[in-house]
């Protein structure tokens, strides 16, 4: 073989290793951009914030977790990134930006879980329930004097567009390594409190983080594994007792089934959501909408089983 061509041929092997394996070649470096609102989609807020991603990088693949939280609702996007995150691959980038305090000396950070992701988001209890369950593996102040928008320093009420969603690009798309964030911080974060899943004298106790919005079911934060101590079987039947602080909301009785189908149209239900979390229903119906229930750190529940 002509010397030439054997070197040729060599080169062209190594720039292909080179392009395939490389950390640094654009396919391994490039993650999903995931936002997070309480913004809505009625006006341009959503737009401007993936136009300044696309600025940083026009072939970033951008989705929405949701832009429906309610607005200054900070505890249900604490609790959406919890629901969501999980399903998503190592990398991925999350912005979420219910923010009511923009403006104000509230830390602005990405925090990177033991699971690999990435979260930027006030530290105003939005991460709360990601660092307990996905585990903080480092936390970094935002520079905003290298990760703000050219041209919005005189802008302080929008840094979803201006800090946020330029960073998120910037560590979606790999020109930002993680440690050019910022200043790393202590591995803690402003936390919500809230009714933790327990168990005491056969009696479960937790909180009502969320409900399933579109047909009104009680999500619970008691988990399999908890209800599994009740050595409970489908059919059985619990006393459930529904409370926002200290006021009574709901006291009745219902059935543990698999699914809905299995009681009348109309009764209510015990079942295990897709979260595997303990859950309460009406077959076809809203069961917080008839009963006056809603969500949030304030909301707990407790259930015990009993005679029918």
């Amino acid at each position: 073989m002509d010397m030439r061509v054997k070197r040729s041929w060599v080169l062209s092997l190594l720039w292909i290793a080179v392009a395939v394996f490389s950390p640094l070649s654009a396919h391994a470096r490039k993650n999903a951009l995931v936002f997070q609102t309480d913004f809505g989609v009625k006006d341009g807020a959503v737009s401007a914030m993936k136009g300044v991603a696309f600025g940083v990088d026009s072939s970033l693949a951008i989705f929405d977790l949701t832009h429906e939280i309610p607005p200054f609702n900070i505890w249900e996007a604490a609790y959406r990134l919890r629901q969501t995150i999980p399903y998503w691959p190592s990398g991925t980038v999350f912005v979420s930006v219910v923010d009511p305090g923009v403006g104000t000396e509230r830390r602005s950070v990405v925090l990177k879980t033991r699971s690999g992701h990435f979260i930027v988001s006030p530290d105003n209890g939005t991460l709360t329930l990601v660092a307990e369950q996905l585990m903080i593996e480092e936390i970094r102040k935002i520079d905003e004097k290298f990760n703000r928008r050219k041209g919005s320093e005189l802008s302080h009420t929008f840094h979803g567009r201006d800090v946020y969603a330029l960073t998120g690009a910037r560590l979606a798309a790999g020109v930002m390594a993680f440690r050019k964030v910022g200043p790393r911080l202590p591995p803690v974060v402003l936390s919500i409190p809230y009714e933790k899943p327990r168990i005491s004298s056969d009696i479960l106790y937790g909180a009502i983080p969320v409900l399933d919005i579109r047909y009104g079911n009680v999500w619970t934060n008691i988990g399999i594994d908890l209800f599994g101590k009740t050595d409970s079987k489908t059919g059985d039947i619990f006393c459930v007792n529904i409370h926002q602080g200290d006021v009574k909301k709901y006291s009745g009785k219902m059935p543990y089934v698999k699914s809905f189908g299995y009681v009348p149209e109309g009764r209510p239900l015990i079942y295990l959501n897709d979260l595997l979390n303990v859950a309460i229903a009406e077959n076809q119906g809203n069961f917080a909408g008839r009963h006056h229930i809603k969500a949030g750190a304030g909301w707990k529940i407790d259930l015990k089983k009993c005679d029918p």
